[in-house]
Parts: C-alpha cells; structure tokens; sequence
C-alpha cells in the first residue's frame, strides 16, 4: 500500500502533466496542457489555470516544507499569472514556462531530501 508521500508526489505528478502537457500539438512535438488553454479565456483564464498551486502548497504544508519553497512555487505560479496575461505572448509563455512541473519538480525533490534526512 502506497504511504501518503507517495500518492501525494503521484498526484502532484498527474496536476502537472495535465496542466502544462497533456497533450501533442499534431505534427510537431510540442505538448501543451489545460494552462495554455485555460488561459486563452480572457480575463479569468490565468486566474483560473492558477488554482493547482493550492494543491501544491497543501502538499508542501503536509510534509511541512520550509517556508522558502511554498514561496518559491507560489514566485513560479505569480511569473506565470502575471506574464500569461499578456496577449499572445502569454500563451506562447505558458507553453514554454510549465510553472506547475517545475513545482512539482520542487515538491519530489524536497520531498526526497527531507524522507533521507529523515531515514538518516
């Protein structure tokens, strides 16, 4: 049976593959993810494409993450918000900068870290 850090980094996994990869751009090998469509909603779309950093930051605060790296993924989910909601150059952004796999990224490293120190 898998622990509660398990499924959590397994989930955060998921959020982030579905927001920022989840699917192929036909006949090239580009993936983008809900985020970039969300956010082609004017007005409320980046809002909304933001709300998995919730998940992410409730993990850490699970785990009891330091507080520097909740504020570092809630620094990536701003970059995103605030650059995102540029015409054009903000969805071209939200393509490249992938905010939620670089915080869960974050969440499976610190995570890692703090299960060895933990073991030692």
């Amino acid at each position: 049976m898998p622990t509660q850090l398990e499924t959590d980094l397994k989930n955060a996994d998921r959020v982030a593959t579905v927001m920022d990869s989840a699917f192929q751009i036909p006949g090239t090998t580009i993936r983008i993810g809900w985020d970039a469509l969300i956010g082609l909603i004017p007005g409320a779309g980046d809002t909304l494409a933001a709300l998995p950093l919730a998940y992410f930051l409730f993990i850490g605060w699970r785990h009891k993450l330091p507080k520097h790296l909740l504020m570092l993924m809630v620094g990536r989910q701003l970059l995103d918000l605030l650059i995102g909601s540029i015409p054009l150059l903000g969805d071209l952004f939200d393509v490249a900068y992938r905010a939620n796999q670089k915080n869960a990224r974050t969440l499976r490293d610190a995570l890692a870290n703090h299960a060895s120190l933990s073991k030692s």
